[in-house]
């Protein structure tokens, strides 16, 4: 099975809002960027797509360790709160519907296909990779929102 290091990160001009989100896959010593956005978002949307497109991009099955700066996106795969949430029917408590949930589903569907380690990251710090996938992200939201000035 073949090792990927990614990173992701999203960002959103208002929230909700233009938002764009990046990511770098490593895979050896290749590197490659991605990124996209949403006209009308929120910046959790795009903590999640960062992570979903680029676990999509993988050709195949792999050992990945994941980086973000996003708790949101951590957190519910360390505390296992999607793992509750699925077995709860997508429902939080008071019956209240999981935010996302057609996104956490599409995540679940590559966590089960990959090995994954998620780890969390400081965000706007040291990490450059991390910085990179800011920027990627924060130029996709700004692209966006010039377009619709445009328009």
């Amino acid at each position: 099975m073949k090792s990927v290091t990614i990173y992701t990160d999203g960002a959103c001009s208002g929230n909700p809002g233009p938002g764009g989100w990046g990511a770098i896959l490593c895979y050896n010593d290749k590197k490659k960027e991605i990124s996209g956005g949403e006209e009308k978002t929120t910046n959790n949307r795009m903590e999640l797509m960062g992570a979903i497109v680029a676990l999509e991009t993988l050709k195949e099955s792999c050992h990945v360790e994941l980086y973000s700066d996003s708790k949101y996106l951590v957190d519910a795969f360390l505390q296992k709160w999607i793992f509750g949430w699925e077995k709860a029917n997508w429902k939080r408590k008071g019956n209240k519907e999981v935010p996302n949930k057609e996104l956490w589903k599409r995540l679940l569907v590559q966590y089960r296909r990959h090995e994954i380690v998620f780890n969390w990251v400081k965000g706007h710090a040291d990490n450059e990779f991390n910085n990179r996938c800011d920027e990627l992200a924060v130029a996709e939201w700004k692209k966006i929102k010039n377009q619709s000035a445009e328009a």
